[in-house]
């Protein structure tokens, strides 16, 4: 894992997508999140709107904005659920900037690197979920240590497709 100098940092790409992509990719995202848990099982083991966070936070390269579509993609998904609003906005939020600020300091165009960094950043979303619903709201969660393993390792999993998928519809400079 190369850490990167100032100069490089520069020198690095910033990926631009077309609007289309910035709308599309969230929405899609949000709705297979809301609609196949229902369909699939109870036990969901990946995060469709948290791989996006991860994903533009990474490819823009600005902590400013991986935090706010973090902020934006967990705020919806709250909405979607029966749970207090900004619980996923918090947890979201935390990991678009971490995302971005990694993307910035490391090169994050390895997949090895973005299958580890998703695993991380998976478990960090479960942890800081867990800490505000049972300590900040003190509300009982029903949770389980290897349920969140296995979503770490999901959403893994699904980064090797999804960004794949996403690397190909970039705006080619």
């Amino acid at each position: 894992m190369s850490v990167l100098g100032i100069d490089s940092r520069r020198a690095i790409e910033i990926r631009h997508y077309p609007m289309l992509v910035y709308v599309l990719a969230p929405l899609i995202a949000l709705v297979l999140q809301a609609w196949l848990p229902r369909l699939v099982t109870p036990y969901v083991w990946f995060d469709l709107p948290l791989l996006v966070t991860i994903y533009f936070a990474m490819a823009r390269r600005s902590p400013i904005q991986g935090t706010t579509i973090g902020f934006i993609l967990g705020i919806l998904e709250d909405a979607l659920t029966h749970r207090p609003i900004g619980i996923n906005g918090i947890s979201k939020t935390l990991v678009g900037f971490l995302a971005a600020s990694v993307g910035v300091r490391i090169d994050v165009e390895n997949v090895t690197i973005r299958v580890l960094l998703t695993f991380v950043l998976s478990l960090f979303s479960s942890a800081t979920y867990l800490f505000v619903f049972r300590i900040l709201l003190s509300m009982a969660l029903e949770w389980t240590w290897y349920n969140e393993l296995f979503r770490a390792i999901g959403n893994s999993l699904i980064v090797l497709v999804l960004f794949h998928l996403l690397d190909r519809v970039k705006i080619r400079d």
